[in-house]
């Protein structure tokens, strides 16, 4: 039996294979075929996989860190000195690069820009914007020395209590979808590349490893699916990240009908797929089904992938497939090309990015003509998180960045005098529970898990009496943390009872003394605001935007620029009145899982997750069950009022074409994004009451000004998946195009006859259940 080497303790030296001399082809200046011809079994099985992590299993490594080449990014790719092949670099995002800032024996920083996170970017509806933020990402990829940057995420929020939505954009695949691929674009004009992830069905972190999506081919196609294709068709990622879990029963990174039948052959994707870290359970099934890189590496993959050859199971042909596949993303990196990168990007010029980017992406929720504010110098602040504001989420998210803008710190920097007699006190509170719960966790994995939120500090009644009358105004926020690993609980879902009485308090007081309270949200996902968001006077969420996240916050509160970003998902007035409430493992207690899997007991919502709810995730659900909600999809206030006028649409069998006249009637200058809906005719198919099918963003329109945008999208997309007949179908008919300035808030309505077509889809057994 073939061995490979201890991976963690090799060194780059060490990684060489050694070689036949000078006549040997080199990458650089040769043929993919050439050297791919030139290649021992032995090369190629290596370079399949990644470098590797202590111990066979990678079990006492940190995950996602390595010391070759660029500390603390994620992994590298396998080095063949004799064919010129380098190692190239893969390190983490998506709100930014994550590597060590600091490093042994260097007096050199190597910090990176901590930029909102996805949530906050989908919030912004302004695919340029996005853009503009990825590349300015990329920049920090590029000058750093990596190749590939493991981002974005841009998985469905299915359920409000999923960790990681606070990486993803939506709980609609248009957003999700057009947002990452703008995303992409952005990072990939530095030259280097994007990893989408995580493909797919990756909805939720309890037992994320192993757990079993059952979903309809219809929902896997309209939903799941979707955002992948678009991102794909409109961005070209040099690379896909598969999933951990598994797909009706099979692992996504081992299905082939996924990752070679739809993602190649349907989408026409030409680039290489690799494993999230360790990833799915057998190396030779993975190359089979497509998976091209397993990362970060093991003894037991190269093993697997070494006997399947040997037994006929797997033939070097199909290994050849894959080897390919990587010598084309090595040979079109920075370090193949020689690129001799500063370790010097403009972090100034990129925290400006991120200040300015965030200004879009939060969501005015309720304003009762505090906002913006007016005649106001000293400021009362309540809430640990108004002093300890959250960049961004835990984990392989994590950025190491400078500095973090507290909102106390944005305030000043805006001229307010902020009253802090509470500061002191509150800081000593934050880090005795921070420093309990650290005493409680073991292991080298607890760097990445997210840091429950101390419970809230209230001051004594004195002394909220006491600001009441010496401020001209309270700000309270509410903060949240993010991270992968785990599902939120119901408990975070809901203002805890502490969170009620600082509320409740402080509003009393305030009011008492005839002035105005505004809660700000620091959090990365939705919770409940239905029960409480009438109690203040104005509702900012502002998500979690990055380091200069105080600053941006006080720029809207203060209308340095009127708020302009609308929610990509909807908040629900209760927790179970979300479609997959029934099905997704609440408050389980399921321990966490990495390199090694749960035995399946079957457990419901842990081993197993039935989406029953199908294609009605989000605002389709709730329409369709005809509920009300605390928030609706595409909601966002304004500084300012919109006017709609003049749609129109026209279908000329390959592109819908949509217009729509804006025009701002109120007496700020603001942006507004518009969203284009279809209701379609009744056919063969449930449908959805109606889906967002393509939107758009004004440019700053002054008092008055007005500006017609245009709205495409291909008729095609107003096809449903007929399962029965493995088909896209058009239902012929009259449609109704809906331009909403949210899902449930209809400004105005245009109708187009469409012709029925019916488009073949391959009839694979993923997708049969």
């Amino acid at each position: 039996m073939n061995k490979i080497p201890c991976l963690a303790i090799m060194t780059a030296a060490a990684l060489t294979i050694a070689g036949c001399g000078n006549s040997d082809p080199k990458l650089a200046n040769s043929s993919v075929d050439k050297v791919l011809k030139a290649m021992t079994l032995e090369e190629k099985v290596h370079l399949v996989i990644g470098t590797g992590m202590a111990g066979e299993s990678g079990e006492g490594a940190v995950i996602g860190a390595t010391k070759k080449i660029v500390p603390g990014a994620a992994g590298t790719t396998w080095p063949i000195e004799r064919l010129g092949i380098p190692a190239i670099v893969l390190a983490d995002g998506p709100a930014g690069l994550r590597i060590d800032p600091t490093r042994e024996g260097d007096e050199n920083t190597y910090y990176c820009t901590h930029f909102p996170i996805g949530t906050l970017l989908a919030s912004t509806w302004n695919q340029e914007l996005v853009e503009n933020v990825g590349k300015a990402m990329g920049e920090e990829v590029h000058e750093y020395g990596a190749d590939v940057y493991l981002a974005p995420a841009l998985n469905i929020h299915r359920n409000p209590l999923n960790g990681r939505n606070f990486e993803y954009y939506s709980e609609d695949p248009v957003v999700a979808g057009k947002t990452a691929a703008a995303y992409v674009r952005g990072v990939q004009k530095n030259d280097v590349g994007t990893s989408i992830k995580h493909f797919a069905y990756n909805n939720q972190e309890t037992n994320r490893t192993a757990n079993n999506a059952i979903i309809s081919p219809r929902a896997q196609r309209e939903i799941y699916l979707k955002g992948f294709e678009i991102t794909v068709k409109e961005s070209q990622p040099w690379t896909v990240m598969s999933s951990y879990n598994k797909i009706n029963g099979t692992y996504t990174s081992q299905s082939r009908d996924l990752l070679t039948t739809i993602l190649r052959d349907e989408w026409g994707f030409k680039g290489l797929v690799m494993t999230d870290w360790f990833g799915g359970d057998n190396g030779a099934e993975q190359i089979a089904a497509g998976n091209d890189m397993l990362q970060p590496g093991t003894e037991k993959q190269y093993n697997q992938i070494m006997d399947a050859i040997k037994d006929g199971s797997l033939t070097e042909a199909q290994l050849d497939v894959c080897v390919r596949r990587v010598l084309e993303l090595v040979k079109r990196s920075p370090k193949a090309k020689g690129y001799a990168y500063s370790n010097k990007p403009d972090l100034k010029a990129h925290a400006a990015v991120t200040r300015q980017s965030a200004l879009e992406g939060m969501v005015l929720l309720e304003n009762n003509g505090v906002l913006p504010l007016k005649d106001v110098k000293k400021v009362g602040v309540f809430g640990c998180t108004s002093f300890d504001f959250i960049a961004g989420g835990t984990g392989s998210g994590n950025v190491n960045r400078a500095y973090t803008v507290s909102l106390i710190d944005g305030l000043k920097n805006a001229g307010f005098e902020v009253d802090e007699d509470d500061k002191d006190a509150v800081m000593k509170h934050i880090a005795d529970e921070d420093a309990a719960y650290r005493a409680s966790i073991k292991g080298d994995y607890s760097v990445f898990f997210p840091t429950p939120r101390p419970s809230e500090f209230v001051p004594s009644v004195a002394r909220i009496a006491a600001s009441a009358k010496a401020n001209d105004i309270a700000i309270i926020t509410f903060g949240r943390n993010s991270g992968e690993f785990f599902d939120r609980t119901s408990a975070d879902f809901e203002l805890s009872a502490k969170e009620r009485e600082l509320l409740n308090k402080v509003t009393a007081a305030f009011h008492g003394q005839g002035k105005k309270v505004v809660v700000v949200l620091n959090i990365g996902g939705v919770i409940e605001t239905a029960s409480w968001k009438t109690i203040p006077d104005a509702v900012l969420l502002a998500w979690q935007a990055g380091q200069e996240g105080g600053n941006s916050v006080t720029d809207i509160l203060t209308g340095v620029e009127s708020p302009s970003g609308k929610l990509p998902m909807t908040f629900p007035v209760n927790l179970m009145d979300a479609g997959s409430s029934a099905n997704f493992p609440i408050d389980t207690g399921v321990g966490v899982y990495f390199t090694n899997r749960r035995e399946d007991i079957g457990q419901k919502d842990v081993d197993q997750t039935d989406y029953a709810e199908d294609i009605y995730v989000g605002y389709r659900w709730f329409d369709k069950k005809d509920l009300a909600v605390s928030y609706p999809f595409g909601y966002g206030l304004s500084y300012t009022t919109f006017e709609y006028s003049a749609p129109s649409v026209k279908n000329d069998g390959k592109t819908v074409t949509a217009k729509v006249t804006v025009r701002n009637t109120g007496s700020v200058t603001g942006k507004e994004a518009v969203q284009l809906y279809v209701s379609a005719p009744a056919g063969k198919l449930d449908k959805p009451v109606k889906e967002l099918k393509a939107y758009a963003k004004t440019a700053s329109l002054k008092p008055g000004e007005s500006q017609e945008l245009t709205l495409t999208f291909p008729t095609s997309e107003l096809a449903s998946f007929d399962e029965e007949a493995s088909a896209w179908v058009v239902d012929a008919g009259t449609y109704s195009f809906l331009f909403g300035a949210s899902s449930r808030d209809i400004r105005c309505t245009a109708k187009a006859d469409v012709a029925a077509t019916s488009t073949p889809a391959h009839r694979v057994l993923l997708l049969q259940q």
